[in-house]
């Protein structure tokens, strides 16, 4: 079994300091500086080649390794080295195309032209204004969704107007809700055989 004396080490400290107590080591803060590297996810690890706890007895320090928690962004999503975007759409700009600004990483604008008849969750895709790969030279893209918005706190008039539009448009401009309602027909009467 190991010497309950030298603990192994082979000798004795017959004097121990009384910062160390014989180990040859002190706790010590030091501050560092750390380079991130673009491109870097959530649970990246970074190496630092010495900068861990000095090693028993004269023994070189280990290594310090840090991991990454990256933050949320309030604007963009994350997935690998696309980003994500969810934009709102003005109801009038879906139906009639436009044109709209939207952020980007870097903090510039982009213009993005909005066909007419836009729907909530069409995607458009902005070529290299995504996130840079890690250790890499490729950007990735970035991913804008529209979300159309309804009006709301309208007055009584532009409700009248749009109730008139409604009438005057008919079923014809909303393919997506008549084949929806057509596919629940079909289950009912399925349902009902």
């Amino acid at each position: 079994r190991t010497c309950p004396a030298c603990r192994g080490a082979g000798r004795v400290i017959a004097d121990p300091c009384r910062r160390c107590q014989g180990s040859g080591r002190v706790e010590k803060t030091k501050r560092l500086t750390v380079q991130i590297p673009p491109g870097v996810e959530d649970g990246t690890r970074i190496r630092l080649a010495g900068e861990g706890e000095a090693g028993l007895r004269g023994g070189p320090p280990g290594d310090l390794y840090i991991f990454l928690a990256l933050r949320p962004h309030r604007l963009f999503e994350r997935r690998g080295s696309t980003l994500f975007c969810e934009v709102p759409l003005p109801m009038t700009t879906a139906i009639l195309g436009g044109e709209i600004e939207v952020p980007t990483l870097d903090g510039k604008r982009v213009k993005l032209r909005i066909p007419e008849g836009t729907q909530t969750g069409r995607q458009f895709r902005l070529r290299g204004k995504g996130m840079p790969e890690l250790n890499g030279s490729r950007v990735g893209d970035m991913v804008i969704e529209t979300r159309v918005e309804t009006p709301v706190n309208l007055t009584r008039d532009q409700k009248e107007r749009i109730r008139a539009l409604a009438e005057e448009l008919g079923e014809d401009t909303a393919p997506e809700s008549r084949s929806f309602f057509a596919k629940v027909r079909e289950i009912w009467d399925e349902l009902r055989d």
